[in-house]
């Protein structure tokens, strides 16, 4: 499997299909950013400004495609711990320096209904709760797969996926020495199975997730996740729409974990929108076992800075697990002031434990983002006022990023 881009590549070389004509499309994506932390107790904010640019192509040819794509992030100011530059003494900004090549896949859609892709490549299923890319972080997240998509029966697709490495976040320079948390890459036999159905109110999935970390400082993160969620979408009117989402699993202990455990996971969403408003509810349950270290309902191949505060407090479940209780409002602006869009978004979080009920913090977040043609301004923050877990902690974020793909 850790071959696969490379017969990737020669598989595509190889086939007939070079026959017919080749359509070659670009890949360009640049992200220009500036991001400032402030923790309680740590005597030094991080500044971190970074420059991350992602170059490829992606070429079709008949019923074949083949991605490929490079990655690097350079730290124009690095005071900041990268999480693998060794600086402690400032908090830390995930964003290491790295070169890597980011993706490269072989896709064929020769079948009927079928999408099989093979090599490296950026896996995003459902909202990412369990499985997905990180791409907030410079570093995108991506696997070493082989991937069979189909939709054979009308409203109905099934998603299956082997990956047998992990590259992470923490790129070329992540390793051992760092700790458990910043491997550049993990190997495992990960399994994700996902069947959805879409109905007219929306749409309901199975899955299930069976992520094995055969790296011996991860062997805590193997498990095995089944579960189901529906989220859809009523109109009530032209301009007022109801959103909802409901979503359960439950987790325990999986090939080499040295844990035993299991955990339950619980979540429900109520959205209204009118017109260009939005307003939200949601309350979300990562539940724990009976508290010990990683015994709690864990995500370790989600997109995480996407849930639990944009902070970034709970990227692991505390022991005695995590009750998410959330409110969110957000306006937007279409074709003003000579850009294409403008969004405003108001986040608030109120976090506890969910054995023994205890009271973890509370967290505010803010965004403005501005949008023309290909470019997108963004200004972000996240306060985290600590009550009974972890400590204070104040991120703003400033970024500019331009997309060619």
């Amino acid at each position: 499997m850790r071959a696969l881009p490379l017969l990737a590549l020669g598989g595509l070389l190889a086939t007939p299909a070079l026959a017919d004509p080749i359509d070659l499309k670009p890949l360009i994506d640049a992200r220009l950013r500036y991001e400032h932390v402030e923790q309680a107790p740590l005597a030094k904010d991080a500044e971190a400004f970074t420059a991350r640019i992602r170059a490829g192509f992606e070429a079709k040819s008949g019923d074949f495609a083949l991605l490929a794509e490079s990655e690097a992030t350079l730290a124009i100011d690095p005071a900041y711990n990268s999480g693998v530059n060794g600086k402690a003494a400032y908090p830390l900004v995930g964003d290491p320096q790295n070169v890597e090549l980011n993706r490269l896949q072989l896709q064929y859609r020769g079948f009927s209904k079928t999408v099989v892709t093979v090599g490296r490549q950026r896996i995003n299923l459902d909202d990412q709760r369990f499985v997905g890319s990180v791409a907030w972080r410079d570093n995108e997240q991506t696997f070493d797969a082989a991937r069979i998509e189909w939709s054979g029966i009308k409203g109905l697709k099934a998603d299956f996926t082997y990956a047998d490495t992990v590259r992470t976040i923490w790129g070329v320079d992540g390793g051992d020495r760092y700790g458990p948390t910043r491997l550049g890459e993990i190997g495992g036999d990960n399994v994700f199975g996902n069947l959805a159905y879409t109905t007219k109110i929306g749409t309901l999935t199975s899955f299930a997730y069976l992520v094995d970390q055969d790296e011996r400082l991860v062997f805590a993160n193997s498990s095995q996740t089944y579960g189901g969620r529906f989220a859809g979408a009523l109109p009530v009117s032209k301009a007022v729409k109801l959103t909802y989402a409901a979503s359960y699993a439950t987790q325990s202990d999986y090939h080499r974990n040295p844990n035993r455990y299991r955990a339950d996971y619980y979540l429900g969403e109520l959205g209204l929108s009118v017109k260009a408003f939005t307003l939200g509810a949601g309350y979300e349950v990562l539940g724990a076992d009976r508290g010990v270290v990683v015994t709690s309902f864990q995500t370790p191949l989600a997109t995480l800075h996407k849930f639990n505060g944009w902070a970034d407090k709970f990227l692991v479940t505390p022991p005695d697990g995590l009750r998410d209780l959330y409110g969110s409002t957000g306006y937007g602006w279409k074709k003003v002031a000579g850009l294409d869009a403008i969004g405003l978004t108001a986040v608030y979080h109120r976090f506890s434990s969910d054995r023994l009920e205890r009271r973890y913090g509370d967290e505010i977040d803010l965004q403005a983002s501005a949008k023309r043609g290909r470019y997108t301004a963004l200004v972000k923050y996240a306060d985290y006022h600590a009550h009974g877990f972890a400590t204070d902690t104040s991120k703003l974020w400033l970024s500019l990023e331009w997309s060619l793909s």
